[in-house]
């Protein structure tokens, strides 16, 4: 699907020309809509297909005086997925007209553009939209991050009387996707500072200190991974001892219960015998016999409570 959209006094209107100044957003494009970019604007192939590729790393080319900028944003894929939060790549492609952003998937980073929530978006400035996209990706990253951490949360409450696997599983998905989100931020920042010392964005100040911007975004983004990963590590050890913690005094319960219980099956199946016992012929023996039972059954279930057995 091609979009293409211009700035106006307006705001963002979507055209059906690839004039300047214009953005085309390109999400997961036929084989002749790729042929189509490719002969009306002039791009190079493979910086159309490179991020169609799920696995493409991010980087920086320029061929024909065309520049790609190649980077992983992170993707909700949702809570059942066995990886919650994924990273996919994302083409951002400089012409001396225009800029395209081509994907496979929508995204919510270019969603957030062109539903007006950046301030000061211009399709004219080519620069500031590249630097406006490499923020957003930034911040979603953090956001996606504290969501995580809530989710983390929530599943350790219910971890902490847990007996069952269920929810280390859950805390295994999210600790993929932190894995995921480690790789693909490190390699933006090496992305991101190659950039910069191409100086492609220092003609205008204002775009360099947001280039600035960006890597302390996306390096706090890093640190807030690094920090979430290692107290999941961390967490996951602790509540898998727990969950066998748990499972054993479980165990050591119903131990305690069958051996208080033993003995009135004991007394019971002795006395039902065909064979001569003590107080066999007493008035009282039912009596007798089911005191002793209760009274042995009570005094055992006393010494368990006080080994704190029970």
């Amino acid at each position: 699907m091609i979009n293409i959209l211009k700035s106006t006094e307006l705001g963002l209107e979507t055209t059906h020309e690839f004039a300047p100044g214009s953005w085309v957003n390109v999400i997961d494009p036929s084989p002749a809509e790729i042929t189509q970019l490719h002969e009306a604007l002039c791009v190079p192939l493979d910086f159309l297909t490179y991020p169609l590729d799920i696995d493409e790393r991010p980087r920086t080319e320029k061929d024909e005086g065309v520049t790609l900028i190649l980077l992983r944003i992170p993707y909700y894929q949702g809570e059942t997925s066995d990886v919650p939060y994924a990273t996919i790549p994302l083409g951002i492609i400089l012409t001396d007209k225009l800029i395209i952003t081509i994907c496979r998937m929508k995204n919510d980073v270019t969603l957030e553009l062109l539903n007006g929530r950046v301030k000061g978006l211009s399709t004219n400035k080519k620069n500031r939209l590249i630097l406006q996209l490499l923020m957003s990706t930034a911040l979603k990253y953090l956001r996606y991050l504290r969501e995580i951490n809530k989710t983390v949360d929530a599943l350790e409450d219910e971890l902490q009387l847990s007996i069952r696997n269920k929810e280390v599983l859950g805390l295994l998905k999210f600790e993929k996707s932190l894995v995921y989100f480690t790789t693909a931020l490190r390699s933006n920042e090496l992305m991101l500072e190659r950039l910069q010392r191409s100086r492609l964005f220092e003609m205008y100040p204002e775009d360099a200190e947001l280039l600035e911007d960006v890597l302390t975004e996306n390096r706090q983004a890093i640190e807030m991974t690094a920090i979430a990963n290692n107290i999941l590590s961390g967490m996951m050890d602790a509540f898998a001892s727990i969950i066998s913690n748990n499972l054993n005094s479980v165990m050591k319960f119903l131990t305690s219960i069958t051996i208080v219980l033993t003995l009135p099956g004991l007394l019971a199946s002795l006395y039902g015998m065909n064979i001569d016992l003590p107080l066999q012929t007493h008035p009282a023996a039912f009596v007798l016999v089911i005191g002793m039972a209760v009274g042995g059954s009570a005094l055992i279930a006393l010494l368990f409570v006080k080994k704190d057995w029970f």
